[in-house]
């Protein structure tokens, strides 16, 4: 009891510190991998140590040697699986307000404006169940997406989104890339989403849309060309069946400045599949 409490009382500011530094660092890798595969296989790689550790104690030598061979190219294999999930937290960190850049903050009356023509488009595609695919580009630059299709850069305008994405129109068939206040390019390629757990109901158009949010922080508009129900995807993540104010109410979000836009904070509900 008093070893105890000579290290409590040996404790110092640094140590308080330090302690506090480790603890968020390990509460914002949590955040990063929760409700993801790195989840499932954090947990199948702490399974092992911890076999390891009882068939070292139990005296189980071979055992011992091959779970600590395992460990060991798990910890290579890793890097491989993860790599997406790496990504990720690195694009995390470079948008952290620790190294974020400084945005010139953006006029209240043309961010409305901007939403009104993205929301009116949406609406009128939904009435029509034409199909489109809107991408929202935000800190992550996707300048690899962009060139996969055919270059605009023109203002973006409902009347324009609606005839890229109008039937039997050259560029109907793939995404349009919006970047602050331009429409960059349309008829873009996407990569499909790799969760295996969505719904089998969800085609391609949906599954393109989630596809680039696993992988970057892009938001995503997806209009479906079956039933005209409008989806909202961000972070691998899909809300679905929005009506006209909702959407408007996300893109509010969005947009919204503070000091800098990289400290937007997007509120976000989703539904289960």
């Amino acid at each position: 009891m008093n070893q105890i409490l000579e290290s409590v009382s040996n404790i110092g500011i640094r140590d308080v510190i330090d302690m506090a530094i480790i603890a968020y660092v390990f509460y914002k890798i949590l955040m990063l991998i929760r409700e993801t595969r790195a989840e499932q296989l954090l947990k199948g790689i702490a399974f092992l140590l911890i076999a390891t550790k009882l068939s070292e104690w139990s005296g189980l030598y071979v055992t011992t040697y091959l779970l600590k061979n395992t460990v060991t190219l798990g910890l290579i294999a890793l890097l491989i699986v993860f790599q997406p999930e790496l990504r990720r937290a690195l694009e995390y960190l470079g948008r952290s307000k620790l190294v974020a850049k400084s945005i010139v903050e953006i006029k209240d009356e043309e961010v409305k404006d901007r939403i009104d023509e993205i929301v009116s488009a949406a609406a009128s595609l939904s009435r029509q169940k034409i199909g489109a695919l809107i991408i929202l580009e935000r800190e992550t630059g996707i300048n690899d997406v962009i060139e996969t299709g055919t270059k605009i850069e023109a203002r973006i305008s409902s009347s324009l989104l609606i005839n890229i994405f109008f039937p039997n129109s050259p560029l109907h068939d793939g995404a349009v890339i919006i970047r602050d206040d331009r429409i960059m390019a349309a008829g873009c390629f996407l990569p499909l989403s790799e969760n295996s757990s969505l719904s089998k109901e969800l085609g391609t158009r949906h599954r393109a849309g989630l596809g680039i949010t696993e992988t970057t922080d892009a938001v995503v508009i997806i209009v479906s060309e079956e039933t005209g129900a409008i989806s909202v995807a961000r972070e691998g993540k899909l809300s679905r069946f929005l009506d006209t104010d909702t959407l408007s109410g996300l893109l509010q979000e969005l947009y919204k400045t503070d000091d800098n836009l990289s400290l937007i904070k997007l509120k976000w509900r989703t539904k289960d599949e």
